[in-house]
């Protein structure tokens, strides 16, 4: 008769937690249960109640109804200091380092060694390259922040977590703006902390990453726990219809080509940076009707100020920018928007939406003095409600009501009320930077759907984003920056994203486009 090993005692159990907000049940008795050591990943739309999930789990939220069982001990916490304090850290998608200190003053700020009036450097420094020796994420204490790129400065945040005990870590989109060698490099890391007993929640939206890395993945729908799956035992396709409860469409080749008259152009143009040194270095970029340019680079390498220079957020040192035909250099950036400009910006919620204000008002931002949303001077309150509840139909923007805050909304859906935003007012050109950062399968492929329509129907479309997968699918033309230059044009159809990965980082040279 074989013995076999006991199951090992859970690192963490979520047993029938309900979290519920005025008007949406968030939560509705999802089952989590996580093995120690293990890396395991969760999926679900966006409004799926993930975030809401691991925020209950990191102490930000008290659930309505269930238990958090750690190791085998029922628990309560009342705030992330609770968490923090029984071995659980999160890292957010969105960094929150300080850029004018060190790795190291970031990493120990509020839990510094010595005492108060003296604070121990050297143990510190010590701790830091010790840590970073043993979990594969080693890093120069030194360095200041603000010269780290951005694997480097995850790097940073996963160690600030572990340097205050975590022994359960939730990362929170952790590869949105990674480049594929350091996905690669960032999965090293997380193997290595697992052979530590460090346990893993991986939270993504990026199916293929998931079933690469995941021990176990638990795919959540509306709220609900729909099940647990191994890698090995599923595709992506798999995923993804578990996560949106149909089946999806497939990509259609694009059949017709581009127009000769060219919508969006941007001639020798150089943007100041830091220093002596141009964040833009004479950059040249034609957009046709009908047509995609992607932009491909490393976060850091010009593509905020290619963003700034065309909605003239910044000055230019040179060149020129003219939209169908017409220069913009002289126009205010709400000239320019009258003029047919759509934007999606990078970060949604500091330049995409207003958090405090509802829905419907939101849906006016940038088009408040245009129809539907202004009748002689005055807003149209009946009209902006109605083009909001045609966005939330056709976009999918879960919401209970027009007149919620935008702040109520998740990360996901925010994006897609922007996006609709900007896709329904019908510009000539659309900016359009990392228009499905944070969003879900199937919003992703609806976004994708709305922008090759809009793109047969003679849109213009500047694509910038970290997703090459999207950029590959998207764009007709790609162009990759590095070091505020255009240093590569590439054909879509023939690159790998292994061989654009090379052109990012300056590994390789040279491209054109076939």
């Amino acid at each position: 008769m074989t013995d076999h090993a006991p199951e090992p005692t859970p690192a963490i159990e979520l047993r029938g937690i309900v979290k519920r907000f005025p008007g949406v049940v968030a939560n509705d008795g999802v089952n989590l249960t996580v093995l120690p050591g293990t890396i395991h990943a969760i999926v679900g739309e966006n409004g799926s109640g993930k975030s809401t999930l691991m925020k209950t789990l990191y102490g930000a939220h008290r659930p309505d109804e269930g238990d958090i069982v750690l190791g085998g001990e029922t628990v309560s916490f009342k705030s992330p200091r609770d968490a923090i304090a029984r071995g659980i850290g999160m890292v957010f998608q969105h960094f929150m380092l300080a850029d004018n200190l060190t790795v190291w003053e970031n990493i120990v700020l509020g839990h510094e060694p010595g005492s108060a009036a003296l604070l121990n450097r050297r143990e510190a420094r010590r701790s830091l390259r010790e840590l970073g020796f043993r979990y594969g994420l080693r890093i120069d204490p030194e360095e200041y922040v603000s010269e780290l790129g951005v694997g480097d400065k995850q790097r940073v945040e996963i160690l600030k977590v572990l340097y205050r005990g975590a022994r359960i870590v939730i990362l929170d989109e952790p590869t949105a703006v990674l480049v594929p060698q350091e996905v690669n490099e960032l999965f090293t890391s997380l193997r290595k902390l697992t052979t530590e007993g460090v346990t893993i929640i991986f939270i993504s939206h990026k199916l293929d990453e998931v079933l690469a890395v995941a021990d176990a993945i638990t795919v959540i729908r509306e709220g609900r726990t729909v099940g647990e799956v191994r890698p090995g035992d599923v595709t992506a396709r798999d995923l993804a219809q578990m996560m949106v409860g149909r089946e999806l469409p497939r990509p259609v080749p694009r059949t017709d080509r581009p127009s000769e008259e060219v919508a969006l152009m941007l001639d020798d143009v150089s943007v100041a940076g830091v220093s002596d040194k141009a964040a833009l270095d004479h950059v040249s970029i034609r957009v046709h009707k009908g047509e995609v340019v992607g932009v491909a680079g490393v976060e850091g390498n010009g593509q905020t100020e290619l963003l700034d220079a065309i909605m003239g957020l910044r000055p230019l040192l040179s060149g020129s920018i003219e939209l169908t035909h017409h220069r913009l250099d002289s126009m205010s950036t709400r000239e320019r928007r009258d003029a047919g400009i759509g934007y999606i910006p990078e970060d949604r919620q500091k330049d995409g939406v207003v958090l405090a204000a509802p829905l419907w008002e939101n849906v006016m931002l940038g088009h408040q003095d245009s129809k539907p949303f202004s009748v002689r001077g005055f807003v149209d309150r009946i009209a902006a409600r109605n083009q909001t509840r045609r966005i939330i139909t056709d976009y999918d923007v879960r919401t209970p009501s027009t007149d919620v805050a935008a702040i109520a909304l998740s990360g996901g859906n925010q994006q897609k009320l922007i996006v609709g935003r900007e896709m329904t007012a019908g510009p000539a050109v659309l900016i359009a930077a990392h228009p499905t950062r944070g969003v879900d399968v199937g919003a992703q492929a609806a976004i994708w759907d709305y922008i090759r329509s809009a793109r047969t129907n003679g849109l213009a479309v500047l694509l910038i984003s970290a997703d090459l997968e999207e950029l590959l699918a998207l764009s007709d033309t790609l162009l990759v920056m590095l070091r505020g230059c255009v240093v590569a044009t590439l054909d879509p159809v023939k690159v790998t994203i292994g061989e654009l990965g090379a052109y990012m980082t300056g590994a390789a040279s040279g491209g054109e486009a076939a």
